[in-house]
């Protein structure tokens, strides 16, 4: 069973999505998503600056398995990225909703995060 915080808002293509405080979003992958994959081996990273629409595809995770884009949840400006993962990308695996995090976004449009499923509709999504 896949660990799905309540805290959150999830994408239906696994994205998930924190609000971190003034109008900056943390984004992820859920944990369904990462244990999908099996064990990441590379997590290629959005520009600091870029601006992203919605859908809109920000990176790659490479795994074991496969290789799979990853999409905007939500509209915005990439204000940080997690530096990090470019030497432990299987911080993705280990701890999806909190190490593993992979950009901060400054929303474009907070009604953006209405779009997105709460962690009871996104576990109803994938059961």
């Amino acid at each position: 069973m896949s660990n799905t915080p309540a805290d959150r808002k999830y994408a239906k293509s696994h994205e998930w999505v924190f609000e971190a405080g003034d109008g900056v979003v943390a984004v992820g992958i859920s944990d369904y998503a990462q244990d999908s994959l099996g064990d990441i081996t590379y997590v290629q990273l959005p520009n600091v600056g870029d601006a992203l629409a919605v859908g809109e595809v920000f990176g790659v995770v490479e795994s074991v398995k496969a290789a799979s884009d990853l999409y905007a949840p939500v509209s915005g400006e990439v204000v940080a990225v997690n530096d990090a993962l470019d030497s432990t990308p299987e911080n993705v695996n280990q701890d999806p909703y909190g190490e593993g995090w992979i950009m901060k976004l400054k929303l474009a449009d907070a009604a953006d995060l209405d779009g997105l499923l709460d962690a009871d509709g996104y576990t109803a999504e994938n059961s």
